[in-house]
């Protein structure tokens, strides 16, 4: 029977899944490197949150077949190290667009009517000792959706809905897609940056978009305008975007996901004004873990079955040549 390692209880649809399909399943608590070299020799697959996969993992695996990512991002593992071996490397595109929007939506609310500062005036009793600080409704602004994945496509429909002017840039040639949607296809990111009073990012993590929100990008950004992303916190220089806010350049920011999490007590946008934090929470929605853990699962079963779906697995030269 294929053996699954599972790194953190997923949800347990999925593992009664793996079982009646004739799969053993091992779920590791403890992910310290004693405990992980003692179980990845007898992994066939590897179900994966956010724990990183790289060499080490790999090598200590020598019946290894796949490693299915429990979420839409691969950035925590290592596809060259796996490809090399002729590990599949998969991920659930499908399963948590819904979450990652609605969660973005969130964010963007938050930050236009001073949630966190409003809460806190409330519980420590200065309700009435000063002036409310005034927010903006956001279906009077411009939203610039960076990324038309299905996240940017689900964020841009929920906030049309608000009556909101929706700008689109995407590195691929989507304008059709984008003019359909009932969008504005934005092809020059530097001539759409000044016109948005909110800017959402839907960007996978690549070297094309590590640090993409830079000194520059924020200087060309609309004076007091926000910035909210819940896609992958390499596309930040989070030094740059904690000096902006300490500098009223940008008037708020709802980021759920950080270069180093958890969040180190050094991080910079700790001490930022007008911030709203979350624990990468935007893709946890319960029906998108279950979504996101069945997807992984059924992925591992196509594996074994020989029949690999090739909309989920990344390094798809490996479906053309025999694995090792």
């Amino acid at each position: 029977m294929p053996h699954v390692l599972v790194l953190k209880p997923i949800h347990p649809d999925a593992i009664a899944l793996l079982e009646a399909s004739g799969c053993t399943v091992e779920v590791l608590h403890d992910l310290s490197w004693p405990v992980m070299a003692e179980a990845l020799p007898r992994a066939e697959a590897i179900i994966v949150r956010l724990h990183p996969i790289g060499e080490r993992e790999v090598a200590a695996a020598p019946r290894l077949r796949v490693v299915a990512r429990h979420g839409a991002g691969h950035d925590t593992v290592d596809e060259a190290a796996l490809t090399r071996r002729g590990v599949l490397l998969t991920v659930t595109p499908f399963a948590n667009s819904d979450s990652v929007a609605e969660h973005t939506i969130l964010l963007m609310l938050a930050c236009a009517r001073h949630l966190p500062e409003n809460h806190a005036r409330v519980v420590s009793g200065r309700w009435g000792a000063e002036a409310p600080r005034i927010g903006v409704e956001i279906g009077t602004r411009t939203l610039l959706v960076i990324g038309f994945g299905r996240s940017g496509q689900r964020v841009a429909r929920i906030a049309r809905g608000f009556g909101t002017r929706v700008l689109v840039h995407d590195r691929a040639e989507k304008a059709p897609a984008i003019e359909a949607a009932g969008c504005i296809p934005a092809p020059d990111l530097w001539a759409a940056l000044p016109q948005a009073d909110i800017v959402s990012l839907h960007c996978p993590a690549t070297e094309a978009t590590r640090g993409m929100v830079n000194p520059r990008f924020l200087a060309a950004m609309k004076p007091g305008a926000m910035l909210v992303n819940t896609a992958r916190g390499s596309l930040l220089d989070e030094g740059a975007v904690a000096a902006a806010l300490h500098a009223g350049r940008l008037a708020g920011a709802g980021l759920d996901v950080f270069s180093e999490e958890p969040l180190p007590p050094t991080n910079p946008l700790l001490s930022a004004p007008n911030v709203v934090l979350t624990p990468h929470v935007a893709a946890g929605g319960a029906e998108a873990m279950r979504n996101m853990a069945m997807h992984a699962a059924e992925a591992v079963l196509s594996v074994f079955a020989g029949r690999p779906d090739p909309a989920v697995v990344v390094n798809r030269g490996l479906l053309v040549r025999p694995r090792a």
